[in-house]
């Protein structure tokens, strides 16, 4: 079994993901917690789908590592890329109610969750931007190998203690 702090992805990825995954929970669990408080929010909307909703996001995650470990880099790249983005939708509580409309705790989970989303992102497109180049060189400087390697050969330069 391969260890899932595999040298194909960097380790600042993995340090945004904890820090992604840790603001995103402070700010699902605050808005199941307080979902009373939160203004304009939906009758629908509960405690209990909060949560869902949140695992359905971090399952969108969980998918990016598992198939880190299948070695399927650059789909584990969008993946996690995607789990990033899904941090941007806690803005749309602002579509619902200013920002001078809520507390400053919820306030903060917010904006928590949306940059370190934004900031996970980024780093994983571009890491995802850099695997394909590599796979690219590969292919056009005839060497038919797999892109993987190529890929892998990348991720340690970019995580060289691994």
């Amino acid at each position: 079994m391969l260890p899932l702090t595999s040298s194909s992805m960097p380790k600042h990825i993995w340090a945004l993901l904890a820090v992604y995954f840790l603001a995103s929970l402070a700010h699902f669990a605050h808005n199941a917690e307080y979902i009373a408080y939160y203004p304009n929010m939906p009758a629908w909307l509960t405690r209990d789908k909060v949560y869902l909703a949140w695992l359905a996001v971090t399952s969108i995650g969980v998918a990016g590592l598992a198939v880190l470990r299948l070695r399927l880099h650059a789909l584990s790249s969008v993946l996690i890329a995607a789990y990033g983005a899904l941090g941007l939708d806690g803005l749309g509580h602002y579509a619902l109610a200013l920002c001078s409309q809520h507390t400053v705790v919820t306030n903060i989970t917010i904006w928590s969750e949306a940059s370190t989303g934004f900031v996970l992102l980024v780093a994983a497109a571009l890491v995802f931007a850099r695997q394909i180049a590599a796979a690219s060189n590969a292919a056009n400087a005839g060497h038919r190998g797999r892109a993987d390697e190529a890929i892998e050969r990348v991720s340690r330069r970019q995580n060289p203690m691994s």
